[in-house]
């Protein structure tokens, strides 16, 4: 297991040995030990897994806010994704940067609190697995567009799928104030 910094400070993308034989595969999903002397969070309260059907589809751009904001770590079992971080921490020097990872099940990737995300399905039958640092809390959930001009998030591929709900959010404009952490 392979911790790599990526341009979001507390991001990182997670490169696992996938060992095969006759039987199939193996990998190292998580290893306490290994995630505190990257020094990042050991502790998993949730676990939520998705499936998008189609090649193209984007889901997010999602985040908690404060009290209830989380890190996740993010893997892709079957499939790949291109999976994107936004900065939203007031005072971070990538604030409103976004960087993204292709994760399949050799990458994954470590979100920090205060960060949005969302993902593109590079292929069809993508399934993401996420572990999450903090309980769902209906209240703090938010999001920033996944089309957001303020971000400039340049997909992959042609916006297939999207949720009503994703496109629903606001775009960012002066008033936005960010995740105070």
């Amino acid at each position: 297991m392979e911790f790599v910094p990526i341009p979001i400070a507390g991001a990182f993308e997670i490169r696992h040995s996938v060992r095969s034989d006759e039987r199939g595969r193996f990998k190292r999903q998580y290893c306490e030990r290994k995630f505190t002397a990257a020094g990042l969070n050991t502790r998993w309260v949730q676990v939520n897994h998705s499936v998008t059907v189609d090649r193209g589809s984007v889901r997010g751009m999602h985040f908690q806010r404060p009290p209830h904001a989380e890190a996740k770590l993010v893997s892709c079992p079957a499939g790949r994704a291109f999976d994107v971080v936004v900065d939203l921490r007031v005072g971070s020097a990538t604030f409103l940067q976004w960087t993204a990872v292709d994760i399949d099940e050799a990458v994954s990737l470590y979100i920090p609190e205060g960060c949005a995300h969302g993902f593109q399905a590079l292929t069809d039958e993508v399934h993401l697995i996420y572990q999450h640092s903090t309980y769902y809390s209906p209240e703090s959930e938010s999001g920033v567009r996944f089309d957001d001009p303020a971000i400039g998030i340049e997909w992959p591929l042609s916006i297939g799928t999207t949720s009503d709900r994703d496109r629903s959010f606001a775009l960012i404009d002066s008033s936005f104030e960010g995740i105070a952490l």
